[in-house]
This record gives C-alpha cells, sequence and structure tokens, in this order.
C-alpha cells in the first residue's frame, strides 16, 4: 500500500501525543514494507538545515527509525496544495487527514484530491469541526469529516464522543508506541520529581502551581511543550522548588527522576498517551477525569474531578492557542493525594505495583500491524461501518497470508 499523511502539526521535531502516534503507525507500516510520506507543519523558527538535523537526530531513536519522505511546511495555504500535489504524485491507496488540522485545510484538500479514500485520524477534539468541545465547530468540515472513508480515534471515550456528536462508527486503534517490555522502573518513593509535561492552562498548569506553592518542600519538575506561553514560563521560573526539565531523545530521559506525574488537565482529553508511558514504569499517576485520561488509568486510583474549561475568550496566546477562561478549582483531592503518596511508603509501593502491571497488559494487548489490518479490509469511496476488527473473521493463518501478500505488492 501507499499511505499519505497529512498534518498541521510538526513532525520534525514532533510536538505532542497526537504527532508521536502518526510517527508510530508510520513507523510500522513503513517497516512492513509499505510505501509512507507526510506533510506536516513546521515551527515558524525552523530552517531548512535546522529540519535535517533533526531528521539525522530522530533517527537514532526507535520512532523516528523510519523511512517515509516528510515535508515540513510551515505555510497552512502552501501546505494543502503541497499535499495535493502529493496526492497527484505519489497515488496514494489511502490518505490519513491528522486532526491536527486548523479550518480543516488538509481534510478539504485531500478530499478534493484523493475522494473516497480518506481516513480521518481523531486525535483531539478541540481540533474536531463538531462538538461541544470543539473550538471552531462548522458544517462544511463536519460533513467532510462525516464522509471520510473511516474515522480511527486512539480511544474509547473519544470514539463515544464522535458517535454522540458526529453521528457515525468510529475505529478504536491505539498507536504502538509503547515499546517493549522490559521497560525502566523509575518510580521510587525515596526521591524523584513531582512532574507535570506541557504545563499550559488548558493542561492544568493552574493547579500545578497552586500546589508548588502549597508544598514547598517537595520538589517539583517542569517540561514545558506546545502550550507553554511566556506568562507559564515566568511563573514556573519564579518557583524555587521547581526544577526546569528539557525534551530528550527517549521518553525514559525523561521520566527517570519522576516519582510522581501529575495531569491535571482541565480540557477534553483525547486520551493520555504519557499516563501510560509513566505507569509502564512504576510512576503513580495523578489526573484529572477530564475525557479520555480515566480510560488512560486503566483503572488504578488517584482520578481526581476538576470543573473543566466551558468557555474561551476571542483571543490568542503567544503559542497560538484561544485563552481559556478557567473555573476555579477545589485542590483538596490534589493535595491529600501529594500528601498521601509522599508521606506512606506502603501506599506508594502498592500504586506503583498496580500502574506497572494494568500498563504492561494495555501494552502487551496491543497489535503493531492494527491499523495495516483495518486499512487492508477498508474499500475506497464510503464510510465504515465494521466490527471493531474488521479482519475477525479470518484465522491466524489467513490473516498472516494477506499481510504477506500486501507486504509483497507494496512498492519499493
Amino acid at each position: 500500500m501507499r499511505i499519505l499523511l497529512a498534518s498541521s502539526a510538526s513532525h520534525v521535531p514532533p510536538r505532542g501525543g497526537s504527532t508521536r502516534s502518526n510517527l508510530a503507525w508510520l513507523s510500522e507500516l513503513s517497516a512492513s514494507g509499505h510505501a509512507c510520506r507526510a506533510v506536516g507543519g513546521a515551527l515558524p523558527t525552523d530552517t531548512p538545515e535546522k529540519v535535517t538535523l533533526v531528521r539525522r537526530e530522530l533517527e537514532d531513536q526507535e520512532i523516528g527509525a523510519l523511512s517515509p519522505e516528510i515535508q515540513a511546511v510551515a505555510d497552512p495555504v502552501r501546505r494543502a496544495a503541497i499535499l495535493q500535489e502529493q496526492v497527484r504524485e505519489f497515488q496514494p491507496d489511502w490518505v490519513l487527514v491528522s486532526s491536527e488540522d486548523i479550518g480543516q485545510s488538509l481534510l478539504r484538500a485531500a478530499h478534493e484530491a484523493a475522494p473516497g479514500r480518506i481516513v480521518y485520524l481523531a486525535h483531539t477534539p478541540q481540533f474536531y469541526p463538531f462538538g461541544p468541545a470543539s473550538w471552531n465547530p462548522n458544517r462544511e468540515g463536519e460533513a467532510l469529516v462525516a464522509h471520510s472513508a473511516a474515522v480511527v480515534a486512539i480511544g474509547h471515550q473519544t470514539a463515544q464522543y464522535i458517535e454522540t456528536h458526529l453521528k457515525r462508527e468510529v475505529e478504536v486503534i491505539h498507536p504502538p508506541m509503547y515499546g517493549s517490555a522490559p521497560y525502566a522502573q523509575c518510580g521510587r518513593f525515596e526521591d524523584g520529581l513531582i512532574t507535570m509535561i506541557n504545563p499550559c492552562a488548558v493542561k492544568g498548569v493552574s493547579i500545578f502551581l497552586a500546589l508548588v506553592r502549597r508544598f514547598p518542600a517537595y520538589r517539583f519538575g517542569s517540561l514545558p511543550g506546545w502550550g507553554t506561553t511566556a506568562d507559564d514560563r515566568r511563573d514556573l521560573e519564579a518557583c524555587s522548588n521547581i526544577e526546569p526539565l528539557r525534551n530528550a531523545k527517549n521518553i525514559d530521559q525523561v521520566l527517570k527522576d519522576t516519582r510522581i506525574l501529575l495531569v491535571p488537565s482541565l480540557w477534553f482529553e483525547g486520551f493520555g498517551l504519557i499516563v501510560i508511558e509513566a505507569m509502564l514504569r512504576g510512576i503513580p499517576v495523578v489526573a484529572s477525569d477530564s475525557g479520555g485520561l480515566p480510560e488512560a488509568k486503566l483503572g488504578t486510583d488517584f482520578v481526581i474531578p476538576v470543573r473543566p474549561i466551558e468557555r474561551y475568550e476571542a483571543v490568542f496566546d503567544d503559542q497560538g492557542l484561544p485563552r481559556a477562561v478557567l473555573p476555579e478549582q477545589d485542590l483538596t483531592a490534589w493535595a491529600a493525594a501529594l500528601e498521601a503518596l509522599s508521606s506512606n511508603r506502603d501506599l506508594y509501593q502498592r500504586e506503583s505495583a498496580a500502574a506497572r502491571e494494568a500498563a504492561a497488559k494495555f501494552a502487551a494487548s496491543i497489535r503493531s500491524s492494527r491499523l495495516e489490518e483495518f486499512l487492508a479490509a477498508l474499500a475506497p469511496g464510503q464510510p465504515t461501518g465494521q466490527s471493531e476488527d474488521p479482519l475477525a473473521g479470518l484465522s491466524p493463518a489467513k490473516r498472516s497470508l494477506l499481510l504477506q501478500r500486501l507486504r509483497a505488492r507494496a512498492p519499493k
């Protein structure tokens, strides 16, 4: 098969769980012999030389060890035009359009260039053109998603959201991005940081900072991300008990000094990939009940209710995101969770072991060929109405034979 991915997010370097998921899928498809390309966004400060350097660095990573050509284009109008050029030149069997597509310009261009061959990768509910979480609901975009050959979500909570507000079936496929056992044991009761990834308004930096100030004797860590504004950075730097963390080539380098992960998100989360990654390493996670986070917690403790963001101001911050109106939050349960995990060794060790066991079972259940199988069985030109596994009727032997034939036919 020929697979073309489209997204407005930066892929070189990747920023955020959705992009890392997309690259993991492309890596698996490429490793199976399918020809893969991607048209993605670029940061305003990116230069061709910087993109080349980062691409070489990514080749040292498991998630970056893939062969697809990735075109990084900053200008959204030019990006859509290049996508259509790629469709004409590459003649893909499927165009995977990620939800990180402001105004659905890529989705519109893909439908025009490759009608009937569009698969919508539904990562971030705020970027969907429908539903109460959408930043920019619009009927045209909603119709484009609805008329895609398939909609793929990475969690059941997100799938339910789409089925409710779009009135069509959704395929749940978890990206194969967690690696394989054995996983490093990072969680330690004795020492380490209480860490937050991508501290920003929608991710709950207000809760994080309030806890930092309430517990001056605790050591915290923060890793700025795509949503962290200049104001966020100033507030974080003003706290002497916060240690700044830097992006690293693999997640173990980020989590190696973390003993508790805080995920106090206030917007509708699509799933919560970092939750699984931390739990695989025995790190207890204290998370909000927003969107797909309870699903990612896999039945473990310390899921805390929050008052979610309900509206945004008609202005944008310095990261290009609409400014959220933040509801007041009750910090009682958050403070109690940190105190308990920081003072009770038995509780910490039980939660660490439970998290590690649940996440290991989840990661082991992910079939790396799942998206490949789904695309192979998908018929162009019509929305899916299939069961969760489109090859469920095939025996393991027939399933293996089908994939061997597809890989043999894949362009070299």
